[in-house]
C-alpha cells in the first residue's frame, strides 16, 4: 500500500510541475525571459527526477521493468520526452523546441493520469509472453523511437507551418552555407513612394525573412537528427520484437496489425530519410513526410492496442 502512495504523490507532482514548465515555455516563446528559461529548465529536471521516482517505485512494487501496460508505456514516454528536453535544452541555447518537447511531456502524462481507467493504473504481473529477458529490449528501444519520432514530426509540422506564413520571400542555400533572398513576385513598384520609405521597408522584410530562413534550416537540421535518431530506435525495436515473437509465438512476422503499423511507419520515416539524404529536399518536401509519420506512430501505439485488437491490445475501446 505504501507504494501505491508513493506513487500518486510522485505522479502528482510531476503533473503540476509539468503544466507549469508547459506555461511559462508557451510565455518565454512569446517573450524571451531570461528568469523564465531557469525556472522552466530546473522545474523540468524536478518533474524529470519525480517520473522516474515513479518508474522506480513501480519497479519494487512489480519486481519487472516498468512497460507491462499502457499506464506505465505512457508514463515512460512522458518520461522520455522530459528527457529529450534536458539534452535539447543543453545542446540548443535558443530553445527553440522546449515548448513542444514540454507540451508533448503533459499532454502524455495527462492522458495517462487522467484518462486512463483506474484499472488499467493498476500494476499486475506480467502476462507469459512477456515474462521474457527481450521485454527491456523491446519495449524501451520502441518507447524511445516514439518519443524521438513524435519530436521530430511535431518539428517538421511547425515547419510546415511556417512555409504557409505571410512572407512572400523565401531562402535558397543548404544547413550550412549563407543563405541567397530571392522575391518569387516582384511587385511594382510605385514612384510616388518615397525612396527613403522603400528602403526601410526593404530592410525590414529582408531581416524578417533572414530571421524565417535561419528558422527553417535550424528546424529542419533538429527534425532530421532527431528522426535518424529514432529511426534507428525503431528498427531496433522491431528486429528485437520479431526474436521475441519467434520465442513467444513461434513466428517471426504474423501480419498482427500493431507489426503491420510498426512497418508502415518504419517505411515512412525511411522514405523520409531518403528524401532529405538523396535528393537534399531542404524543408516543405521532406517536413510533409515527416509530418505523416506523427499520426502513423500514434495509431501504432494507442489507435490498435485500444481497439483490443490482434496480439498487442490492451482492450479499452471495445
Amino acid at each position: 500500500m505504501i507504494y501505491l502512495y508513493v506513487e500518486q504523490i510522485f505522479v502528482y507532482i510531476s503533473f503540476l510541475i509539468l503544466f507549469l514548465v508547459t506555461l511559462l515555455n508557451l510565455i518565454n516563446f512569446f517573450f524571451e525571459i531570461d528568469k523564465i528559461n531557469h525556472f522552466s529548465n530546473n522545474g523540468m529536471k524536478f518533474a524529470f527526477l519525480c517520473t522516474t521516482g515513479f518508474l522506480t517505485t513501480r519497479f519494487f512494487q512489480t519486481q519487472h521493468l516498468p512497460l507491462g501496460n499502457l499506464y506505465e508505456s505512457l508514463m515512460f514516454l512522458s518520461w522520455g520526452f522530459s528527457f529529450l528536453y534536458l539534452i535539447s535544452n543543453v545542446k540548443n541555447k535558443k530553445r527553440l523546441s522546449a515548448p513542444v518537447l514540454a507540451t508533448s511531456a503533459l499532454l502524455v502524462h495527462a492522458f495517462a493520469v487522467l484518462s486512463l481507467p483506474h484499472k488499467m493504473r493498476e500494476s499486475m504481473s506480467l502476462v507469459p509472453a512477456l515474462q521474457s529477458q527481450w521485454l527491456m529490449m523491446h519495449v524501451s528501444t520502441t518507447l524511445i523511437s516514439y518519443a524521438t519520432l513524435l519530436f521530430g514530426s511535431l518539428l517538421a509540422i511547425v515547419l510546415l507551418s511556417i512555409f504557409h506564413g505571410e512572407i512572400k520571400r523565401y531562402c535558397v542555400g543548404n544547413l550550412t552555407n549563407n543563405f541567397e533572398f530571392r522575391n518569387k513576385n516582384y511587385p511594382m513598384i510605385s514612384k510616388n513612394f518615397p525612396k527613403q520609405i522603400i528602403t526601410e521597408s526593404f530592410s525590414y522584410s529582408l531581416f524578417l525573412n533572414s530571421r524565417k530562413c535561419q528558422l527553417i534550416h535550424l528546424l529542419d537540421k533538429w527534425t532530421y537528427q532527431a528522426i535518424s535518431l529514432g529511426f534507428s530506435f525503431l528498427t531496433i525495436g522491431i528486429i528485437s520484437g520479431a526474436v521475441w515473437a519467434n520465442e513467444a509465438w513461434g513466428s517471426y512476422w504474423s501480419w498482427d496489425p500493431k507489426e503491420t503499423w510498426a512497418l508502415i511507419t518504419w517505411l515512412i520515416y525511411a522514405i523520409y530519410l531518403h528524401i532529405r539524404i538523396n535528393k537534399k529536399w531542404m524543408g516543405k518536401g521532406s517536413a510533409m513526410a515527416a509530418s505523416m509519420g506523427f499520426f502513423l506512430v500514434w495509431i501504432c501505439f494507442l489507435g490498435v492496442n485500444l481497439l483490443g485488437v490482434g496480439l498487442h491490445n490492451y482492450g479499452w475501446l471495445i
